[in-house]
C-alpha cells in the first residue's frame, strides 16, 4: 500500500503483541464444545501515553500537522476521551500546544469522572481544556477554536473527534497489514476480527486495508453510540475514502462493512450490568483490562454473541482499542459490583 508517501512520524509501540485468550476462550465455550477461539491484538499497548489505537492514526495526522507547519493541535471529544488523552501526548511529544474540546457526553456530574481518568492525564500534560454542554455542534466548535488560535498568530490544525478521517484511518490501514503479516508468520488462519466502533476511523481503516490486500477477513464493528444504519454508514464512507488515498476504492463494498448496534445500552459512555460482568471476566480471566466505554461494550457484544453461537468453531481476533485509563472515572459506577 506504499504507506510511506503519506510521510507518518513513528512514535507507536508497534508491532503490538497478537496473542491468545486461552481463560477466556474456555469460559465462553458451550456445553457442547462450541464456541470461538479467541485471540487478541493489543491496540491498548501503542505506548504514548498509556497508549490506544488512536495512536496508529496519530501518526498520520501528525505527519500532516508537520508537514503543514502546525504549532498547535485542536481536538475534541466526550469527557473521558481517550483521543484526547493521546492527542495531548503527541503535541507534548512534538513540542505542539493543545487546545481541547471536552464535550458533557453522558450528563454525568460525578467528581470521579469528571475530574480524574483521561481528564486528570490531560491536564497533567498541559492541555487548555474547555467544556461544552451535551449535544454541542462540535465541528463548529473545532472551526471557532481554530479561529480564535489563528486570530493569535498561531498556526492551527484540527484534528476530528477520534482521529477519525481517511488520513487517520490510515493508522488502520496499516493495522490490517501488521496484523496479517503475524497470523502468517504464526501459522494463525484468521476468521472474524471484533472491535469496537465509534466515530468510525477505526473500523474503516481496517476494512480498507484488508481489502486493498485482498484478505478475506471481515470485521465486525460493536457500537457504541449510533444506531446500525447510521455507524454502517459512516463506516464505509470513510471505509472508501482511505480506500480512494491507497488508490483503490473500487476494492471497498458494502457489504464489507458490518455493525451490530445493539450492545449500545442507555447510551454513550453508560455502563450497565453487562458492561461490568464483561469488565469483570476479561479481567479474572485473561488480566485484560478493558474500559468501560469503548471495548467494556465490545466484549459485551462480542460475549453475548459467543454464547448465542455466533462463532463457532471459529478463530475470532478482539482489537483491543485500549482506554483502561478511563476506568477510575467510573469507580462510583462500579463500587459494590466488583465482589
Amino acid at each position: 500500500m506504499h504507506l510511506a508517501r503519506f510521510n507518518p512520524v513513528r512514535f507507536a509501540h508497534l508491532p503490538t503483541p497478537l496473542e491468545p485468550l486461552p481463560r477466556l476462550t474456555e469460559a465462553l465455550m458451550t456445553p457442547g464444545g462450541g464456541g470461538p477461539a479467541l485471540w487478541v491484538k493489543r491496540d491498548d499497548c501503542t505506548g504514548l501515553a498509556g497508549g490506544g489505537n488512536k495512536t496508529r492514526k496519530l501518526e498520520y495526522l501528525l505527519g500532516e500537522a508537520l508537514a503543514n507547519d502546525a504549532d498547535t493541535l485542536v481536538t475534541q471529544g466526550a469527557v473521558q476521551s481517550n483521543h484526547v488523552r493521546q492527542t495531548v501526548a503527541a503535541a507534548v511529544r512534538f513540542g505542539l500546544s493543545c487546545e481541547v474540546i471536552l464535550e458533557a457526553r453522558t450528563g454525568s456530574d460525578a467528581v470521579d469522572y469528571i475530574r480524574s481518568g483521561n481528564v486528570l492525564l490531560d491536564e497533567l500534560m498541559g492541555a487548555k481544556i474547555r467544556h461544552v454542554p451535551a449535544g454541542t455542534d462540535m465541528t463548529l466548535a473545532l472551526a471557532q477554536v481554530a479561529a480564535e488560535v489563528a486570530a493569535l498568530g498561531r498556526r492551527p490544525y484540527v484534528i476530528p473527534g477520534g482521529g477519525s478521517n481517511a488520513i487517520g484511518a490510515l493508522g488502520y490501514a496499516e493495522c490490517a497489514m501488521e496484523l496479517v503479516s503475524q497470523a502468517n508468520d504464526m501459522g494463525l488462519e484468521i476468521d472474524r476480527v471484533v472491535t469496537a466502533t465509534g466515530s468510525a476511523g477505526t473500523q474503516a481503516g481496517l476494512v480498507a486495508g484488508l481489502a486493498v490486500m485482498g484478505a478475506d477477513i471481515p470485521v465486525l464493528g460493536i457500537g457504541v453510540r449510533a444506531p446500525r444504519d447510521v455507524q454502517e454508514a459512516n463506516v464505509f464512507r470513510l471505509a472508501v475514502e482511505t480506500a480512494t488515498l491507497l488508490g483503490h476504492a473500487d476494492r471497498v463494498t458494502r457489504e464489507m462493512v458490518v455493525a451490530d448496534c445493539d450492545y449500545v445500552g442507555a447510551g454513550y459512555g453508560i455502563m450497565d450490568e453487562a458492561v461490568i460482568a464483561a469488565l469483570k471476566l476479561a479481567a479474572r480471566t485473561d488480566a485484560l483490562l478493558l474500559d468501560p466505554v469503548y471495548t467494556g461494550k465490545a466484549m459485551k457484544g462480542l460475549i453475548a454473541l459467543s454464547r448465542a453461537g455466533r462463532f463457532d468453531g471459529e478463530t475470532v481476533v478482539f482489537l483491543h482499542t485500549g482506554g483502561a485509563q478511563g476506568l477510575f472515572a467510573y469507580q462510583s459506577v462500579m463500587d459494590g459490583h466488583l465482589q
